[in-house]
């Protein structure tokens, strides 16, 4: 069973900066992929960004390409998500997924909050 535990989260002023992590277990940083999602009050849920492990490739958002980066730390098992240059409509929870690499998310956290005020 896969357990994913989201952290980093807050409240933070437009161009500022958090770093989101993701602490896995009962998976490795192998195969399949891990990803960041988001959503925001009153939308659907939407893709932030996606690692993978195979061909140790990464995928962002257009709308946060540039300022978003995601990335692992394979010793620790974690995954993170650095936001920088915050802006309002960045102001969601995020949470991570994990996938077999069969097309779908298995495995999801609980979220963290982020509040980017203006």
């Amino acid at each position: 069973q896969v357990q994913l535990v989201e952290s980093g989260g807050g409240l933070v002023q437009a161009g500022g900066s958090l770093r989101l992590s993701c602490a896995a277990s009962g998976r490795t940083f192998s195969s399949g992929n891990m990803g960041w999602f988001r959503r925001a009050p009153g939308k659907e849920r939407e893709f932030v960004a996606a690692i993978t492990f195979i061909r140790g490739s990464t995928n962002h958002a257009d709308y946060v390409k540039g300022r978003f980066t995601i990335s692992v730390d394979n010793a620790k098992n974690t995954l993170y998500l650095k936001m920088n240059n915050l802006k309002p409509e960045d102001t969601a929870v995020y949470y991570c997924a994990s996938s077999s690499g069969a097309g779908t998310y298995d495995y999801w956290g609980q979220g963290t909050q982020v509040t980017v005020s203006s």
